[in-house]
């Protein structure tokens, strides 16, 4: 197993060495002078070339490229110019905070779509069926910024339920000691139920906001494999040894239709991860979505770079792990195929 977990990690490297030339190649397009930015709108073109060469900016491209792959080969992000941090300490101290909201929707989204998908393919074309593809049609319709808008509106500003969306935690709170920077876990490891009731509802209306848009292809994808699945021969005849429909439903059908489920799984999970950046801004989410959009208006590279390289690691890793579940659900399947 280790030994097939290593070859798909080496072989995933010519994806991320492409990540890394073409984020940099991308960001050098971006329109704007940084230089010009931080010089400040009153300074001279004497002081604008002057923080240019302080930046680096001055130098080939070729030169500039080589010197951000030394740095990454020392595990060297580089410095944010808006904040002046490093910024991998930035995305490690925000990376929670997205994934935390991204894994709990994704969760959410599971308990609520999986059931759906099998319960109205069991009864294609009846009422339930008809109100799923109802529910999926009107949950992906909308765009997500305008759902996280609504929400706000009504349960925040209109009943006054939800608190605030201004971030992971109510101001009068302070955040958890760090363990693992995920909020929900932290305050349960630290024992305070207050703290954990407060960052639990500060996630309630983002993490309602992406399940609502992520419901659709799950359900969908469950509905039409277990329809798939429910018209096998192998199905049959469970029903016609005498088996408990329960049994043939969940521990024969089920499980057979779970790859595609779990491939879908995958893939909505990394559109996750990308729509996260527009919930974050809606919600006031100190997540690295934010993070990179504030560096993109800035024409601050490093945050930029950083952000998608990030993200190019976790898709190589979410696609590891989705090919270690196919083995779990179906040891018949070879991943090292």
């Amino acid at each position: 197993m280790w030994r097939v977990v290593l070859k798909r990690l080496l072989a995933a490297l010519p994806n991320l060495v492409g990540v890394v030339v073409i984020t940099f190649l991308l960001t050098r397009a971006i329109p704007g002078d940084p230089a010009a930015y931080f010089a400040g709108g009153a300074a001279t073109m004497e002081a604008v070339e002057q923080v240019r060469q302080q930046l680096g900016l001055d130098k080939p491209l070729i030169e500039q490229f080589f010197r951000y792959v030394g740095n990454l080969a020392r595990g060297d992000l580089g410095l944010s110019l808006t904040t002046g941090q490093p910024v991998l300490k930035e995305l490690m101290a925000r990376l929670p905070a997205s994934l935390e909201m991204v894994l709990l929707s994704l969760l959410l989204a599971c308990a609520i779509a999986i059931p759906m998908g099998v319960l109205a393919a069991t009864k294609p074309g009846s009422w339930f069926d008809q109100l799923a593809r109802l529910i999926t049609t009107a949950g992906v319709s909308p765009p997500t910024f305008f759902t996280g808008l609504l929400l706000a509106y009504v349960f925040y500003f209109l009943l006054g339920w939800a608190p605030a969306p201004l971030g992971r935690l109510d101001p009068i709170f302070s955040p958890p000691p760090t363990v693992t920077g995920l909020y929900l876990i932290d305050a349960a490891l630290a024992g305070d139920r207050a703290l954990w009731w407060a960052a639990f509802k500060q996630l309630i209306l983002p993490v309602a906001t992406m399940t609502i848009f992520v419901l659709a292809p799950i359900a969908r994808m469950t509905r039409a494999s277990m329809i798939s699945v429910l018209s096998a021969d192998f199905v049959r005849t469970a029903r016609a040894s005498g088996l408990r429909p329960s049994t043939v439903l969940v521990r024969y059908a089920l499980r057979n239709a779970l790859l595609p489920v779990v491939t879908t799984l995958g893939m909505v999970f990394g559109f996750m991860i990308g729509s996260s950046v527009i919930i974050e801004k809606v919600f006031g989410w100190p997540g690295v979505g934010s993070y990179a959009i504030d560096a993109l208006t800035a024409s601050d590279y490093a945050p930029v770079q950083g952000f998608v390289l990030t993200m190019g690691i976790l898709f190589v890793l979410l696609n590891l792990l989705v090919d270690l579940l196919y083995v779990l659900i179906d040891p018949r399947v070879k991943i090292d195929a």
